[in-house]
């Protein structure tokens, strides 16, 4: 009986650990993160069934428990069509179709950043810079979609630097006149040789120093979910090392692409860059 009652308690202790879970806010709006919930969660055998798979088109989700039901978390891209979209569970028998879960995808108007900068290059780069910038992009392609099976992810995010949030996440970018990509990321206003540690616990994937974005590190925090770390003056980690949240990956500055000494920090989830202020619990004015 006492086996017993122990055993009660501590399924109800997890189920209110549960209620409280660290992680991301729910904003199902193109450049946000949509929460599909997938099915009921037993603690009693959380060791003994593995947790749903499911898929957005051809990648997977993490998937995460929260309270006492299983959900997907989809990172949905910048140029997502505001209507119905739908996941993909796994299939409960060899040959089965699987089920299909729907879920709705608001609209968002994001405003409209103006900038100058003095090195035209990083503006409209010439015929050799466009052959080492087609080579990155490619690489940096292939880091988003890189997929580490994790039991635990680590949601509770914190912010990588002290320091007042600058440009927003997708803002409408023209620099010098000339439209370019949206803001894939959130810019921390620092000054150069400020600490930047790891967001949240996970594994160095890349290191390496871009056209646009400087001096880089990527940290792979398991099941699709990525973190970037931009425009550093120095890093001071290698890749495949263990990173634990708050641990030092390197010191700001302004390589590549910057108007001056700043952090640029990205989110990625299943492939797509997503609004870093959905992680971090205390988001700036």
């Amino acid at each position: 009986m006492n086996r017993l009652l122990r055993r009660a308690g501590a399924v109800l202790a997890l189920l209110a650990a549960g209620l409280a879970v660290a992680g991301p806010r729910e904003l199902a709006v193109p450049g946000g993160v949509a929460f599909v919930r997938l099915g009921e969660a037993d603690p009693a055998l959380a060791d003994l069934v593995p947790p749903p798979r499911a898929w957005f088109g051809e990648r997977p989700l993490l998937v995460t428990r929260r309270g006492n039901a299983w959900f997907a978390l989809v990172g949905l891209p910048l140029h997502i069509t505001p209507g119905q979209h739908a996941i993909r569970l796994r299939p409960a028998a060899p040959g089965a179709s699987g089920t299909t879960l729907r879920f709705a995808v608001a609209d968002k108007r994001y405003p409209e950043q103006r900038l100058v900068i003095k090195d035209a290059r990083k503006v409209t780069p010439g015929a050799a810079d466009m052959v080492r910038i087609e080579r990155e992009q490619e690489l940096i392609g292939r880091i988003k979609l890189h997929w580490r099976d994790a039991s635990a992810v680590d949601l509770d995010f914190r912010l990588p630097a002290g320091g007042p949030l600058s440009s927003r996440f997708g803002l409408r970018r023209v620099f010098n006149g000339q439209a370019r990509n949206p803001h894939a990321g959130l810019d921390l206003a620092v000054a150069a040789d400020t600490p930047v540690v790891a967001a949240a616990a996970g594994v160095v994937a890349n290191t390496g120093d871009y056209f646009f974005n400087g001096r880089t590190v990527f940290v792979d925090h398991g099941q699709g979910l990525i973190t970037m770390y931009c425009h550093l003056q120095d890093i001071d980690v290698r890749a495949g090392q263990p990173v634990a949240s708050g641990q030092a990956l390197g010191r700001s500055g302004m390589s590549g692409r910057a108007t001056g000494p700043h952090l640029h920090w990205s989110v990625i989830l299943n492939g797509n860059m997503v609004d870093p202020e959905l992680f971090i619990a205390a988001p700036g004015p």
